[in-house]
């Protein structure tokens, strides 16, 4: 059994702002551009046009068509939601205590101590599929070609690479988010940009209650009018309102 590392200080990851994301794919595409000739490229495509395609992304977008809700009264009020499209982009969320790391039998999946990134020795792994299984976040793509494991890296070659502008030393989503919609920094530093913004915006982490402590964030819905009336949507600071992201993942 492969120890986990202690919780690193600095937690680089993403914020993800679910009120602006359009579910355009630029960050999906970027993302398998840059990577495939990145550390753990190539990343295959079996039959891409053909009536059964399959690969390998680091990053995708899930769309969802939300019903709405009312609000009623009682103990226990139940917050109203607007019919609405919601385009949820999903990859590694970096935990701090990842369960992949913990069920790797060859010590491929580890924790970096110095930036809290997840990554996969390729040369390590041999396929066994422990960590896609061990996820709950569904974050792990098996290359049938090489018969490795492969995940999002928070393109690590990129954002360290001093031959590239400071500007552009972020991870390749970000870079080509057209809404900008996804916010990359360290959220273990209460006073960075994006712990700044997750702290304004009620930003939510996936599933708590499991205990792998992702270190990316989720800004839910801005509040919208739905018939003349203030539309409630979940917030850190509003509990009684109904856990839709939640349901959204388990799907």
């Amino acid at each position: 059994m492969t120890s986990l590392p202690p919780p690193s200080r600095k937690k680089l990851g993403l914020v993800i702002d679910l009120d602006t994301c359009v579910g355009c794919h630029a960050c999906a595409v970027g993302c398998k551009e840059w990577n495939a000739g990145g550390i753990a490229g190539p990343l295959t495509d079996s039959d891409p046009y053909g009536k059964e395609p399959s690969g390998v992304w680091f990053n995708r977008v899930h769309s969802y068509e939300l019903e709405a809700t009312s609000a009623c009264g009682g103990a226990t009020p139940v917050a109203a939601q607007p019919a609405q499209t919601l385009h949820f982009p999903r990859s590694c969320l970096h935990c701090e205590t990842p369960a992949c790391v913990t069920v790797c039998p060859t010590g491929a999946s580890y924790k970096r101590g110095e930036d809290g990134i997840v990554l996969v020795d390729e040369d390590k792994c041999i396929g066994c599929g422990l960590c896609a299984w061990a996820c709950p976040y569904g974050a792990r793509e098996m290359s049938p070609v090489e018969g490795v494991m492969k995940k999002c890296t928070l393109c690590v070659d990129r954002i360290y690479n001093e031959n590239l502008p400071e500007a552009e030393r972020e991870p390749a989503c970000v870079q080509v988010c057209p809404t900008r919609a996804r916010h990359f920094g360290d959220l273990g530093d209460p006073d960075s940009a994006v712990s700044k913004l997750v702290a304004e915006r009620g930003g939510v982490a996936l599933m708590p209650e499991l205990g792998y402590q992702p270190v990316n964030r989720y800004l839910p819905p801005r509040t919208r009018r739905v018939g003349g009336e203030e539309a409630v949507v979940e917030t850190a600071d509003n509990p009684v309102a109904p856990s839709w992201l939640t349901r959204i993942l388990r799907r």
